[in-house]
């Protein structure tokens, strides 16, 4: 089968890992039997957060973004960049899918004459999901829902319940990252829907351990307890890196040695740095910005504990890279991603949300039995082989795909 790939999340020249779970997806549903090209709807206009850094920054950033090749090859997989403008994110998000429309739909029928695709497979009702189906091509089409969705878009903004509806109305099948993002889809109109699980990659780490990792850090002494705290994610408000920074504050007297690294970037970062100065972890907290997957995988590997008491999680990508790389995980409890993955398996933990102090006391605990920690590592291992890898995705997205073609 052919199938059409598009969304607004890929990887690019500006941002290597913005959507590479769209990007791993894509490829393992290539691997799985697919015939698969992608159309990443790219908006070469510096976001206006930007514009607060001074319009020096701003210029940089859109210069950057004009740059994207048209055309590239990742990892195998034909990927075109079809540039669309709109206005500012703000309050018209929910109309993007209009306005990315006709270069969309001129893209895939200019692609359809070589490649004569059978399903076009959107991530996210808005803007993509909307845009193929405003581009009226006539074949089926399947939306994943990651979350934003049901979560942001149809409760928060403007004629976004209105947006998402149609377009999930309009979709043949609809594919929900969890349980509790399906149930969502279905009350703001999905017809036909169906979990897929995302993946992550399995790290030859196996038979590694807590006091390993911590032996293989070049500024510690093999003797030194665990205590290094990571996570990955966009640096915006809904992730609460803020509580863990908190914590951290409250862990000095029982884990003097703890220290945090946060990998990636966004609009908190400068709040957050500010954060952990006013809390006097400034040496403690380290901010990495954003990095390639090789660095990623590099960083888990030297971790403990990843940590993200995010809110709105649909459901949480990298909870199960840190656990397949033998490190527990620590989310919140009554978020659709953490409460799935906790069900499927060991190695995540929940916590109550914004409370910094029970995170505090979490991790405390975690950190105050190396044994317990380590031995919670390869159970979070096991539930990744048993259940999330990216060849179960793969063989899944296929199975979907069949399911929307046979109706």
């Amino acid at each position: 089968m052919r199938v059409v790939v598009v969304s607004e999340f890929y990887p690019r020249a500006s941002d290597p890992v913005l959507g590479v779970w769209a990007h791993r997806q894509a490829l393992a549903s290539s691997q799985a039997g697919a015939e698969v090209q992608v159309l990443v709807l790219h908006r070469p206009i510096a976001p206006r957060a930007a514009l607060a850094r001074g319009a020096g920054a701003f210029a940089r950033e859109t210069a950057r973004l004009l740059r994207q090749p048209h055309r590239q090859i990742l990892d195998g997989l034909p990927v075109t960049y079809v540039p669309f403008l709109s206005p500012p994110r703000e309050r018209t998000y929910a109309a993007w899918g209009a306005w990315a429309a006709p270069s969309l739909a001129l893209a895939l029928r200019r692609l359809r004459r070589g490649f004569p695709f059978e399903l076009v497979h959107a991530h996210n009702a808005v803007p993509g999901g909307d845009a193929v189906r405003r581009a009226r091509l006539g074949v089926p089409l399947v939306v994943s829902v990651h979350g934003a969705d049901v979560l942001y878009t149809a409760p928060r903004l403007p004629g976004g319940e209105r947006a998402v509806g149609r377009t999930l109305g309009a979709a043949r099948l609809v594919l929900a990252n969890s349980q509790g993002i399906e149930r969502l889809a279905r009350e703001d109109g999905a017809r036909e829907t169906r979990v897929v699980h995302l993946g992550a990659d399995l790290p030859d780490v196996a038979g590694w351990s807590a006091a390993d990792r911590t032996a293989d850090r070049p500024s510690a002494p093999p003797s030194s307890p665990p205590g290094r705290l990571i996570t990955v994610g966009h640096l915006v408000a809904r992730k609460r890196h803020a509580d863990v920074i908190r914590a951290l504050a409250r862990l000095a007297d029982r884990h003097p040695a703890a220290s945090y690294v946060v990998v990636g970037d966004g609009p908190e970062r400068g709040p957050l740095e500010g954060l952990a100065a006013e809390l006097g972890v400034s040496e403690r907290v380290t901010f990495l910005g954003p990095v390639e997957p090789d660095r990623v995988r590099d960083e888990l590997a030297r971790a403990d504990l990843f940590v993200m008491p995010s809110v709105d999680e649909a459901f949480g990508v990298a909870y199960i890279e840190a656990m397949g790389a033998v490190v527990p995980a620590i989310g919140c409890r009554g978020e659709p991603g953490p409460e799935e993955i906790a069900r499927t398996g060991e190695g995540m933990v929940l916590v109550a949300p914004r409370d910094p102090e029970a995170l505090a006391r979490t991790i405390s605990d975690l950190l105050g039995h190396p044994h317990t920690l380590a031995d919670l590592g390869h159970r979070a291992r096991a539930t990744v082989e048993r259940a999330f890898t990216w060849a179960a995705c793969g063989s899944a997205t296929v199975a979907a795909y069949r399911q929307a073609l046979s109706r």
